[in-house]
């Protein structure tokens, strides 16, 4: 079924023909909604940049666009202002015509951007045998709603957590058993299994060897050493190292599927870096085949360097000198898993910014040779969650927060609103506490994804929980608000639009202008443009309910038709919401 034309893309439309008829692009006339709704519903400002390549008079040029335009009878006023910049109103029966449209379309006019096209999503990536903490946060929030947006403006999206079980990490954990002696029958070079089925460690003993196994690597060499030859030999398959690190492996994903469901995380694969591991040997000898890769001090490396580089581009180094495979190594094998499995569009991956240098080699490696097929290579990178003090987000006692226990902490303080608001007082312990649980991830969600991916910001839980403001509770409790007005409604069937206010009009305005929200939103890959979209949404359904009777309305086809209203504007928050990741409940 074919989506319907969005309002601002229907005004585009019109404004290009007049444009080009006029001999000049079409692209000239992108309508946006007005910066200045106090002057006019719509605008369009290609006027200027039409002048400056036609070399004419700009205001010449908008006088000529307004006239043709004014000949449509969609427009209810076209005026030019300053040196070109038009200003535009549609009648009100367009808005109707749209509004109709809008409420016959289940996906709410949402853009089609994404048919016929697959998406790889890479975010998440915590690592095997350590706990998930607020370090983790950004990635998997940010990723999610991404996934949510580009499936619901129709991509085929394969999302995958990409674990970290592969690294020094794995080395360090599995020299520091050997040390402790725990399990022996791991390390002996005469035994050929069968290896135990139950593991030899848990995820609380895990969380105690890492540590003081990264710490044992850090304050001595040999023990550095140990833990890389002992990553080495799980690369190259030592039997009894593999067995205990599938043990690993299970374990850590028990308590990361516990992490990520808690948040409304889930992810289509589980692959792991280990999962290329076959990979890498043919991969290797066809870039020293081709002459891409080269020995450099007895590392084999791929050179990546630019003529037009303006700063140092260090080479990927893909075998360490010891023969240890490294993240770039698996990266790059990765995609070529993934363009084989997938044969995707477009590769995103979701990861800290501090990580772009990393990936720019990465990408610049496969597109050298020809190994990212039609996919175009993209990261996507997230600033830092920082505490009031301005520092990464830990816990009172300085140390890293595990993200269980953060949730933990936001469920208590939406506990504490739902009850100082008096929202929870006829509701049964049972719902009551899975109210708290939405608004605590809600709380947590809306704070993330409201600023920008890539700026720092400082996570305050008392302020993103309150209902006041620009926060997940409050949009939370605006949709359960129009909820209950539809409930005490009952069976009253909503009306075809009908607008008599200003207020009205401006509720119309923002749901028509979901699908450019949508579309923005996937283009800068930025969810931050969805909040706001959904904020103003709220406050201006609030402006309209302070100003209007619904239910109370004596004339039965304007009730109904405010009623079709709060059906729409309920439909439009709950979905935006659902692609941020943010439940809504059924009453508070």
């Amino acid at each position: 079924m074919t989506a319907p034309t969005s309002l601002a893309g229907m005004l585009t439309r019109l404004a290009g023909d007049a444009f080009a008829a006029e001999g000049l692009s079409a692209a000239f006339g992108q309508v946006t909604l007005s910066d200045r709704p106090d002057l006019a519903q719509f605008q369009c400002n290609g006027a200027l940049a039409a002048a400056k390549q036609a070399k004419a008079n700009p205001r010449a040029i908008a006088e000529k666009i307004a006239a043709r335009l004014k000949a449509d009878p969609l427009f209810a006023k076209v005026e030019i202002a300053g040196p070109g910049f038009s200003n535009l109103d549609v009648t009100d029966e367009a808005l109707a015509a749209q509004m109709g449209a809008m409420a016959k379309d289940g996906r709410l006019g949402a853009p089609r951007t994404g048919e016929g096209k697959t998406l790889v999503i890479d975010f998440g990536g915590p690592n095997v045998a350590k706990p998930m903490h607020v370090g983790h946060l950004r990635s998997a929030i940010i990723g999610d709603s991404l996934q949510r947006l580009f499936r619901a403006n129709g991509w085929n999206v394969v999302s995958d957590v990409h674990l970290g079980d592969w690294g020094l990490q794995m080395g360090q954990l599995i020299s520091e058993i050997e040390i402790e002696g725990t399990a022996p029958v791991y390390f002996d070079m005469n035994y050929v299994g069968p290896y135990p089925d139950e593991s030899p460690v848990t995820m609380d003993d895990l969380e105690v060897l890492y540590p003081r196994a990264s710490a044992a690597c850090k304050a001595d060499p040999a023990r550095l050493e140990a833990a890389r030859r002992a990553t080495v030999d799980l690369q190259a398959g030592r039997p009894g190292y593999r067995a205990l690190w599938r043990h690993f492996v299970k374990v850590s994903e028990t308590g990361l599927t516990r992490e990520f469901g808690s948040l409304g995380v889930k992810f289509d694969l589980w692959n792991g870096e280990s999962s290329v591991d076959a990979l890498i040997p043919a991969m290797v000898e066809d870039l020293k085949t081709r002459g891409l890769a080269e020995l450099s001090e007895g590392a084999l490396v791929v050179p990546v360097a630019e003529p037009a580089d303006k700063k140092e581009m260090p080479p990927l180094l893909l075998v360490k000198s010891e023969g240890g495979v490294l993240y770039g190594t698996t990266d790059l094998a990765t995609i070529i898993e993934r363009v084989k499995d997938q044969n995707p569009d477009l590769i995103l991956y979701i990861v800290d910014q501090r990580q772009h240098m990393h990936f720019e080699q990465v990408f610049r490696a496969a597109r050298k040779a020809g190994l990212n097929g039609k996919a175009a290579l993209e990261h996507a990178g997230f600033g830092t969650m920082n505490g009031p003090d301005g520092k990464p987000f830990k816990t009172r006692a300085g140390g890293v927060m595990k993200l269980f226990d953060l949730i933990a902490m936001g469920t208590e303080v939406a506990q504490k609103r739902l009850s100082e608001q008096n929202l929870d007082a006829d509701i049964d312990v049972a719902e009551r506490a899975e109210i708290a649980r939405k608004v605590g991830i809600a709380t947590i969600k809306f704070a993330d994804l409201s600023n920008h991916r890539a700026t720092d910001y400082i996570f305050d839980l008392e302020r993103f929980s309150r209902f006041e403001g620009k926060t997940g509770p409050y949009l939370q409790y605006a949709a359960v608000r129009i909820r209950s007005i539809l409930r005490k409604a009952k069976s009253e069937q909503a009306g075809h639009t009908i607008m008599r206010s200003p207020e009205e009009r401006a509720v119309i305005l923002q749901l028509l202008a979901l699908p450019e929200a949508m579309a923005a939103a996937e283009d800068k890959r930025a969810p931050n443009i969805l909040c706001d979209y959904v904020f103003d949404l709220a406050q201006k359904f609030s402006r309209f309910y302070t100003q209007h009777h619904v239910l109370n309305e004596s004339d039965p086809g304007l009730r109904a038709a405010r009623l079709g209203l709060c059906g729409l504007t309920l439909s439009a928050l709950v979905r935006m919401l659902d692609i941020l990741g943010i439940e809504v409940p059924e009453r508070m």
